[in-house]
């Protein structure tokens, strides 16, 4: 459920619709156009009793996860963190994110993700009634917000800051060499281009794996990345170079140049390094050995244990 909220009474803001309508769009499809998430737009949401109730319905679904974003007023008070609704009152401005959290926490999904875009977002998963800052979230909760409880969230030409990042990320800033964009990821995607005076993102979870929120075309093909446990069979082996690999000397071998070319896109991810030369190209004629990076020993590891 994506929620953006323009229309505030006296008070109105100018971007939240185009964040919400930018993330829906990314989140919606994969980079091939395949479905991802089922994406249900609600936009200027009036009362809080229809956000109320379209936060039981969303958190209800017993599938594989559940996704809030919210782009609007954020408020903080003694009583803790709130969404600002359209019909706030001096008494009464909005949803708790205590109240949201627990309805999050309650609910079935596998996975549940928050993810504000909003002033003071960062009160979302530490309730204000206790005397610690511990974080109260559920297993399987995960929470991205764009600022630390006591910091508003900044809008510059018509998107907020946070949101921003957050689309260049799942455009594919934030996707690891398989094409998949995770919540850990995302937010360290966030975090790093966050300049050290500004508003500092947040990210709270208590999750046995990260959810791939979106997955792009990889820079590598998994079929040729996979060959890396054929090209090094343990992680300490190296694998010899020779002028066969290089298709521009004369005696090149067809199947060693296809093996380059594939050695070749692993060199550029930094999966590989040849010690001594810096171009793969003199690494044949120079006959080199090119051994595994730590990079290139983490996906093996994954490859052999079958999880790419």
């Amino acid at each position: 459920m994506i929620v953006g909220i323009n229309d505030y009474p006296g008070q109105p803001l100018r971007g939240c619709i185009n964040d919400a309508n930018m993330i829906a769009d990314l989140l919606a499809t994969n980079e091939d156009n395949s479905a991802n998430f089922d994406v249900m737009r609600c936009h200027n949401v009036k009362t809080r009793d229809d956000l109320r109730s379209k936060l039981y319905r969303l958190f209800q679904f017993e599938g594989e996860a559940s996704l809030f974003y919210f782009s609007g007023h954020g408020c903080i008070t003694k009583y803790g963190g709130y969404l600002i609704m359209p019909d706030y009152t001096r008494n009464d401005v909005g949803i708790s994110m205590d109240e949201i959290l627990t309805i999050v926490n309650l609910s079935p999904a596998r996975h549940k993700i928050i993810i504000l875009d909003c002033c003071y977002s960062g009160a979302m998963g530490t309730p204000a009634l206790t005397e610690n800052n511990v974080a109260f979230l559920a297993k399987g909760v995960t929470v991205l917000a764009a600022s630390r409880e006591d910091e508003p969230s900044i809008e510059v030409a018509g998107h907020g800051i946070f949101t921003n990042l957050l689309a260049e990320g799942l455009r594919g800033g934030a996707s690891d060499i398989s094409g998949k964009v995770g919540s850990t990821s995302l937010y360290s995607y966030i975090d790093k281009a966050f300049g050290a005076w500004q508003q500092r993102p947040v990210f709270k979870a208590n999750i046995i794996e990260s959810i791939c929120l979106r997955e792009l075309m990889p820079p590598i093909p998994k079929e040729e990345l996979r060959k890396i446990i054929k090209y090094f069979p343990t992680p300490a082996d190296e694998y010899q170079l020779d002028p066969t690999y290089q298709n521009s000397i004369p005696g090149a071998i067809p199947e060693h140049v296809a093996i380059f070319r594939i050695l070749r896109r692993m060199h550029v991810l930094r999966l590989i390094e040849i010690p001594g030369e810096e171009y793969m190209y003199y690494a044949t004629v120079n006959r080199k050995r090119c051994k595994l990076t730590p990079l290139g020993v983490y996906y093996w590891n994954l490859i052999k244990q079958g999880r790419i």
